[in-house]
């Protein structure tokens, strides 16, 4: 497993990491935080009940600088109220990748401009009826938060 080795993607360290992370499988019970996880609990998982999420939060990593995005925006009621989050739940994505965002906060969190994804409140996250639009091909990277109830 060298960089001298034959190369499947083109990339020695993508090849490298997929039999890292082939070999951990094997080993590794599944994440407990994940996308496809916070989808399947969203979805109810094994359980058919209401489970009474409906939110996967996530925070979206630009490309180049791969640091967090921060949206803004202002409440329709009080325009003078800018804010902003790191946290969005995903209203919709067309065929262009073309997705409408909803900022997502935490209604005591009264810090509006937060420097960073840890330094925003997160224990009770709800929807703002704050949305932007945004270009999904700007993005490297996704993280997904566990499923929330938010609405």
């Amino acid at each position: 497993m060298s960089c001298g080795s034959d190369y499947k993607t083109g990339s020695c360290v993508c090849d490298i990491l997929r039999e890292i992370s082939d070999a951990q499988s094997d080993v590794l019970s599944d994440c407990t935080t994940s996308c496809e996880q916070s989808i399947s609990d969203l979805l109810g998982g094994n359980d058919p009940s209401n489970n009474g999420l409906d939110t996967v939060p996530v925070i979206l990593y630009c490309k180049g600088s791969c640091k967090p995005f921060k949206g803004f925006g202002v409440p329709s009621d009080d325009l003078g109220d800018a804010t902003s989050s790191f946290y969005f739940r995903v209203k919709s994505v067309d065929d262009d990748c073309c997705a409408v965002l909803e900022l997502l906060r935490e209604p005591n969190d009264h810090d509006d401009d937060p420097k960073s994804p840890v330094d925003q409140d997160t224990s009770h996250l709800e929807v703002t009826g704050i949305c932007i639009t945004v270009d999904l091909n700007c993005f490297c990277h996704v993280t997904c938060l566990p499923a929330i109830s938010a609405l």
